[in-house]
């Protein structure tokens, strides 16, 4: 099974998890860490070029290459959030190759497939992650949200912005 079968984005996502038996759960648990109480001069967002799909498990090692670079540098000195939540079900028919599976095999029919992983539907200029710092972290935040940008299966970009700014605009 390769992740770049699951990348591009195809028909209705699959995501009604009632009627799913047996689906495995995000390996991503965590969507904030840091101090989310402290008060941040600055944002910089990892931000999405293409549409596609991200595996939970991308996003899981985005997350923790990004975190690990902020905890050395910074210990707790900021607050990362991950956005997109892997809602959609993959699937995949399963077949056995090798000497006497033609006998194990149905090939495709009924080849609905079963569950093998979650993804999130990310969309051009969507945000992925955010990290808040102070002045004295943004280069440290910028190289983090690069690495994370390195495990996702998309090209991204980093912008910076003062959160005073943000604010300002979200008012008028």
């Amino acid at each position: 099974m390769r992740a770049r079968n699951y990348r591009e984005v195809k028909g209705q996502p699959y995501t009604r998890r009632e009627f799913v038996k047996g689906f495995p759960q995000p390996k991503i648990t965590k969507f904030t860490m840091g101090d989310p109480n402290a008060k941040f001069e600055y944002e910089a967002r990892l931000i999405a070029l293409e549409r596609a799909q991200i595996r939970h498990n991308a996003l899981e090692a985005a997350r923790v290459a990004t975190n690990r670079l902020l905890m050395d540098k910074l210990s707790n000195n900021y607050f990362l959030q991950v956005h997109p939540y892997p809602h959609v079900i993959l699937r995949e028919n399963k077949m056995i190759f090798g000497a006497h599976a033609d006998r194990l095999q149905d090939g495709m029919r009924k080849a609905f497939g079963k569950p093998i992983g979650t993804a999130a539907r990310v969309e051009p200029n969507q945000t992925i992650m955010t990290v808040r710092v102070n002045a004295n972290g943004i280069e440290v935040a910028k190289e983090a949200l690069k690495r994370g940008a390195a495990k996702l299966p998309i090209p991204c970009r980093v912008v910076i912005e003062k959160i005073a700014e943000i604010k300002e605009a979200k008012a008028q």
